[in-house]
């Protein structure tokens, strides 16, 4: 934490809500980590359906806000958060509660079918539960028509926290990009959903992620401290927060993702190879650019794999892994991915300890993090972001598991923060060093991945 008496030091909050985790980070004018604090994430079982805890954030967030007012001057807040979630509002807030999107929405998969625009037009794949935004609002529409038709806008979820610290109205690419089958990738505009769902005069005017969208409410300047001209940016979805660095490439990297869901991103990749059985979908860029991407659910199966006991993954039990032939084969999260709907299992001798169920889970989540890259046509140079930066043998393992191609670490755990970052100071990079990952030597780890992709067929 700084020293309280630095109160001049200008600094930008960047809300990043994951699946998992609530943070809030405060970042120095060149992007220096000043200070985070963070909340879990769970979704709330009372009410019509289980759902976000909105107001449990908001409340924390207004608390770490007067926090970080005493530390810096907060001079903008950047909303970040996961996708496939969005908000129904009138001028005084929800009108129905947010879903959880991995609750299954009760409009049967088949009649939401019937509605939903072609894989050809939206590259967004039929998902589980509510993992298709339109499927969710399809369903509160049918379920709860006089809240519904209350409704003023209909907000993207980082556009919701936007909207509540400032009072605008906006939608934004990156979110409504994000398998909703809203938007239709191909030539940036809304999909034939919305004009047949009726939903147009609820989707507030585009702005860019980058733009400011107005001070801070005065009545929340005055509960927190913040200063009454703290910027609102627009904000964006967590994986494209991620990417943003990386877009200026020539090429520009591949990207993974990592968190909750781990996120395959080829910016200037073909769409034409993309398959839906396969949840590969085109995500778009807060540049409005189509992106390849591949995913699954890799930080829940991790810790599937894993158990919750902390400890250390080391690099004799991955060996000891390879040589006996213990395999995990997808999937353990039952949320969307290429191998959805399979019962994950373990084949060959179980992990004996703590320390191989760990190796066991990296070794897993690298062996589906290549097969992602591989299936989108990845090219030489991959970067990974997010948490599992902090695990020291997975981008090693990557790196072993893709010879003679490079993969890159950032010394940011958070790709999303950075990106977030970068919108309060659009054409400025921050100061986020990366490390080519040294190949991770593992006897037979060549073999073992061959066997490996023959199990899945």
């Amino acid at each position: 934490m700084i020293d309280p008496t630095s109160s001049q030091t200008s600094a930008t909050a960047v809300l990043d809500i994951g699946k998992t985790n609530v943070k809030l980070v405060l970042l120095d004018d060149v992007g220096t980590l000043l200070a985070e604090r963070r909340r879990p994430n769970a979704p709330l079982p009372d009410g019509p359906y289980p759902h976000h805890d909105t107001e449990g954030i908001w409340q924390w967030l207004l608390a770490t806000l007067r926090e970080f007012a005493g530390m810096a001057h907060v001079a903008a807040i950047v909303p970040v958060t996961h996708g496939a979630t969005a908000a129904l509002v009138d001028d005084a807030g929800l009108v129905l509660p947010v879903p959880d999107y991995e609750h299954e929405p009760a409009l049967p998969q088949a009649a939401y079918d019937a509605m939903r625009p072609g894989y050809a037009e939206t590259r967004s794949p039929r998902l589980p539960a509510g993992l298709n935004l339109g499927r969710q609002l399809a369903w509160l529409a049918q379920a709860q028509p006089a809240a519904f038709g209350h409704a003023r806008h209909l907000l993207m979820y980082p556009q919701y926290w936007a909207w509540r610290l400032c009072g605008v109205a906006a939608g934004e690419v990156t979110a409504l990009g994000c398998h909703t089958d809203l938007w239709h990738p191909g030539r940036q505009q809304y999909s034939s959903l919305v004009e047949t769902m009726g939903w147009q005069d609820l989707l507030p005017p585009l702005r860019h992620a980058w733009d400011t969208l107005g001070p801070v409410l005065p009545a929340l300047a005055a509960a927190t401290g913040l200063p009454a001209q703290c910027r609102v940016i627009c904000g964006i979805h967590d994986s494209n927060a991620s990417l943003l660095r990386h877009l200026g490439g020539d090429p520009p990297p591949a990207v993974l993702s990592t968190g909750t869901w781990v996120i395959a991103a080829v910016p200037g990749g073909r769409l034409d190879g993309l398959r839906e059985e396969a949840d590969m979908l085109a995500n778009t860029s807060a540049l409005g650019q189509s992106v390849p991407c591949m995913r699954f659910m890799g930080g829940r199966e991790f810790a599937e794999l894993a158990g919750s006991r902390p400890g250390a993954c080391h690099a004799s039990s991955l060996q000891r892994l390879v040589c006996s032939g213990t395999y995990a084969l997808p999937g353990f999260a039952g949320a969307g991915g290429p191998f959805a709907g399979r019962p994950g299992r373990i084949l060959g001798p179980a992990p004996v300890d703590d320390a191989e169920r760990r190796a066991l889970a990296t070794l897993y989540v690298a062996l589906m993090s290549d097969y992602c890259l591989d299936a989108l046509g990845a090219g030489d140079d991959v970067v990974v972001e997010g948490s599992f930066t902090a695990n020291p043998h997975f981008a090693p393992l990557l790196a072993a598991l893709r010879p003679g191609r490079r993969v890159a670490v950032t010394d940011d755990a958070s790709g999303t923060t950075c990106g977030g970052w970068m919108l309060a100071h659009w054409g400025r990079a921050p100061r986020v060093q990366a490390h080519i990952a040294q190949p991770l030597v593992l006897d037979g780890l060549a073999a073992y991945r061959r066997a490996w992709l023959a199990q899945l067929r």
